[in-house]
């Protein structure tokens, strides 16, 4: 799954500013580490104190990491709060987006919309069939709730998404979704 959400992070070698949202220790970053151009920029928005402190130590004392450190920025901040001078070419998130409420969702799409510009991609998960069993178990809040979710997701798949891939060796089996915005 990894590889699959880093897939369109390598450029065409001009400087690429890529962004990853909720990285959380860094297991994706791994690959997109490995995708970066030697010329591009990686930040990093991570809310949990903890992950952000894992991340920092990575950057320090982690090998593959230490060449890019000077490279690449951590900010502990919602993704809502980030501002950017220029537009990031590609963004990867790995926000849990089944937590969240469904405003919360659409908001984070509109941001995500705003911090890239036309051409910019957005790479996200989702494990296959969570919502749907979720839904099918949970009291009528929950539901509705669920329901909202997959309404943001579908208006943002409906509009910018290109391609997608089913990742089934991941446990569980994911959708990676790879959109492109105008």
């Amino acid at each position: 799954m990894c590889r699959a959400l880093a897939r369109h992070v390598s450029g065409t070698g001009r400087s690429r500013r890529i962004l990853e949202v909720g990285p959380g220790t860094g297991v994706v970053t791994d690959e997109i580490l490995l995708q970066m151009g030697p010329s591009d920029s990686l930040t990093l928005v991570e809310l949990n104190d903890r992950f952000v402190a894992a991340l920092a130590e990575r950057l320090k004392s982690d090998s593959r990491w230490q060449p890019h450190a000077g490279r690449v920025q951590i900010q502990h901040l919602p993704v809502e709060e980030l501002t950017a001078d220029k537009p990031f070419d590609a963004i990867v998130s790995g926000l849990p987006f089944n937590n969240f409420e469904p405003e919360a969702v659409q908001t984070i799409f509109d941001r995500l919309a705003q911090l890239g510009g036309p051409g910019t991609t957005l790479s996200f998960f989702e494990y296959v069939g969570v919502r749907k069993f979720k839904g099918l178990v949970s009291k009528r809040e929950e539901r509705l709730r669920l329901a909202g979710v997959e309404a943001a997701l579908t208006k943002a798949r409906r509009a910018w998404q290109f391609d997608r891939d089913c990742v089934v060796a991941n446990v569980p089996p994911a959708w990676v979704h790879h959109l492109r915005f105008d």
